[in-house]
């Protein structure tokens, strides 16, 4: 399939020779986002798969402050796996895994999910401005995935702007979500409503919805 865009996508600018890129998303809202995924994973251990990496940072950083954490990239965009796989040797952290590369419109995501190479049950799943800047089929396997490869007590994180009720919750969303219409007819800023809709219907229910600066917000689901 044609690859989606991530938060990333046409964002990350080179500054080393060895293929890491810096997006400035990253330096604006990894804090924020922290925040909250650190209240969920104070005190616990396993794996973590952060799907729709885009240039690393996101991943790297969680890392450095979770130790007991081992955190799984992973991309689909050819040169977002470079950034990752360069942002993870340059910090040199024992838990970040090399990046999978995983098509979210497959609810299996790939081979490694079933062979043994990749993670367990996974403890979390963290996915940043993707579903928005991508096919809604991209929502789906993103979704059912989470639902087949969370442990019981897990969590699926999604961070980025959402309408609520058919509403978009600023004006600058509503443009924003009329530039991605413009550009791709299947892209758009989501209803949290359809996305509730689909989560429950593949046994995962709301859990929680966190407001966060710029008009974004993480909505977390869990099993039912």
């Amino acid at each position: 399939m044609a690859e989606h865009r991530s938060e990333f996508a046409g964002a990350g600018q080179p500054v080393e020779a060895d293929g890491r890129l810096d997006a400035a998303a990253f330096h604006r809202n990894h804090a924020p986002i922290w925040a909250v995924l650190r209240k969920f994973l104070a005190g616990k251990s396993g794996d973590v798969l952060e799907a729709g990496s885009g240039t690393g940072q996101h991943v790297v950083h969680f890392a450095r402050h979770s130790p007991d954490i081992i955190w799984w990239p992973s991309d689909l965009n050819e040169a977002h796996l470079k950034s990752i796989s360069a942002w993870r040797a340059h910090a040199r952290l024992a838990n970040v895994r090399p990046p999978l590369r995983i098509d979210l419109s497959d609810p299996a995501w790939c081979s490694e999910m079933h062979d043994g190479r990749g993670p367990g049950p996974l403890l979390a799943v963290f996915c940043a401005n993707v579903i928005h800047i991508a096919p809604w089929r991209v929502a789906e396997g993103l979704i059912a995935g989470a639902a087949r490869y969370l442990r019981p007590d897990g969590k699926l994180f999604l961070y980025g702007p959402f309408k609520r009720d058919g509403e978009h919750t600023a004006q600058s969303n509503a443009a924003f979500d009329a530039s991605l219409r413009s550009n791709n007819p299947e892209w758009g800023v989501r209803d949290i409503g359809d996305v509730r809709q689909f989560a429950e219907s593949n046994g995962l229910r709301l859990a929680d919805i966190v407001e966060l600066p710029a008009n974004n917000l993480v909505v977390a689901f869990e099993r039912r």
